[in-house]
């Protein structure tokens, strides 16, 4: 929708007066970046771990002008950094009224604005359109065709009288209609090589061409592209010459080190439950575990969807238990991590060698990121509290339907436990729920590091007691 803002210039002569000048939208993304970049605003807001990798090479390529490609495993946040481009257009840009192509009153393209512009003057009505519309995505798929990106012919139109060598008659795709925009293609490679070639002017001469028109609209856009390097190479490609007229490949990655991952499960997850830091240590370094597995095919890679989806997945199993239980504010426990092995298996693609070993892989992994959350998180605090309450024999049972003051109650007072809430950042005054969080990550780490035996039930619940 266009409209126009109070205040704003409502004619092209009142345009001029104001001072505003056409520029190019590479230009306007160009001055745009180096404005933020003197006053430190933010850049490229809600993208995670690319501040000394992948951000530098954006910035490079839009003060260069170019189109560019992001190459990277799936679930990388390419689609959602293209996106934050369109923060760097301004918020409101001048439109002739009822075009097609969002043509800039000071610079119309197409034949008819040609000449409404000639024959109306200064007086010639504007609109206003917001950056968010000025932004166009499209899933590259073997379906798509040239009319999709480019346009066709439009039936109705010749219907009505006009004859098949009118420009008029064509219906834009989505490029054009993206003109003074943001055009992106997501999983380029997916594009069948005849279609792609239809992007080869789009590229380099700016123009489009539409079942042999003698049309030649220069498109004010700039283009980007994600792809994954597996489809790159094997099953899809990007045609040569097309590869060529992008100004820059960027390579993308996953999270660096641990804390970058936290932060993006901390950013991107929606719980439904308070999920303690520990266990977000836990999920993150289990999502870089299954990363790094050889049991797991490293050429699909993991998406940072997994470690989300876990963590999203953990908090509702603590939503569940309050629901039934009817417990006041819900907190996840390191007994409901056990859940994402099995739902979350499909999201791992596994070499052909492991199958039927899936959620035994994954429950391996959980456990060795549980042990080493343990030992970064509470090395050096004496636990012999906790090993000495099971020591005459006693069980400790907890599990998903365990209630948070049954855990606190059977534990009774140990010492050293203020300490070990305290490191687990739980803080002075924590609630049952959160004191129970804290309480079964001990037991469980004691257990994993062969301090104390545990079994579980027929009903799935788990008793946690002296080392035998």
């Amino acid at each position: 929708m266009t409209i126009t803002p109070e205040g704003r210039p409502a004619t092209v002569g009142e345009l001029r007066a104001a001072g505003h000048r056409y520029r190019p939208v590479k230009v306007e993304l160009r001055e745009n970046l180096l404005a933020r970049m003197r006053t430190g605003e933010p850049r490229f807001p809600g993208v995670v771990g690319y501040d000394d990798t992948v951000l530098p090479e954006v910035e490079r390529a839009i003060l260069a002008g170019h189109d560019m490609v992001l190459l990277g495993e799936r679930g990388q946040g390419k689609t959602r950094l293209i996106r934050t481009l369109v923060g760097l257009l301004d918020e409101w840009t001048p439109v002739l009224p009822g075009s097609e192509l969002n043509e800039h009153p000071l610079h119309p393209i197409t034949p008819a604005a040609r000449r409404a512009a000639a024959e109306a003057g200064d007086l010639q009505p504007i609109s206003w359109l917001h950056r968010d519309e000025r932004y166009a995505e499209k899933l590259a798929t073997p379906d798509t065709s040239v009319g999709d990106l480019i346009g066709d012919v439009d039936p109705i139109k010749v219907a009505q009288g006009r004859t098949l060598g009118d420009p008029e008659t064509i219906h834009f795709g989505l490029v054009p209609r993206a003109n003074r925009g943001v055009f992106a293609v997501n999983e380029l490679p997916d594009l069948a090589e005849r279609i792609q070639v239809s992007l080869l002017n789009v590229l380099e001469e700016r123009d489009i061409q539409v079942r042999g028109y003698r049309l030649r609209l220069p498109l004010d856009i700039l283009l980007v592209a994600s792809a994954n390097p597996e489809d790159y190479t094997n099953r899809g490609r990007i045609i040569t010459p097309l590869k060529d007229r992008f100004g820059a490949e960027i390579r993308t990655h996953y999270p660096l080190d641990l804390e970058l991952e936290m932060d993006l499960i901390q950013q991107e997850a929606d719980l439904v439950a308070a999920l303690p830091g520990h266990l977000i240590e836990v999920l993150a370094r289990f999502a870089r575990g299954v990363r790094e597995s050889p049991s797991v095919d490293s050429r699909s890679g993991v998406s940072a969807r997994f470690a989300i989806a876990a963590a999203e997945t953990v908090a509702a199993a603590a939503l569940r238990r309050s629901g039934l239980l009817n417990e006041a504010d819900p907190v996840a426990r390191i007994g409901d991590t056990v859940s994402v092995t099995s739902t979350l298996r499909g999201k791992v693609e596994f070499e052909s060698g492991e199958e039927g070993r899936e959620i035994e892989i994954l429950g391996h992994l959980l456990r060795v990121a549980t042990a080493e959350t343990f030992r970064a998180r509470l090395a050096g605090l004496d636990l012999s509290g906790f090993v000495d309450r099971v020591a005459e024999g006693d069980i400790i049972e907890t599990g998903e339907l365990v209630p948070a003051a049954d855990v606190l109650r059977q534990i009774g007072t140990v010492p050293g436990l203020a300490k070990v809430l305290d490191r687990l950042g739980i803080g002075d005054a924590p609630t049952p729920g959160e004191a129970a969080s804290g309480v079964e990550f001990v037991l469980e780490g004691l257990h994993l590091t062969r301090r104390m035996s545990k079994a579980t039930t027929d009903e799935g619940r788990t008793l946690y007691g002296s080392r035998e």
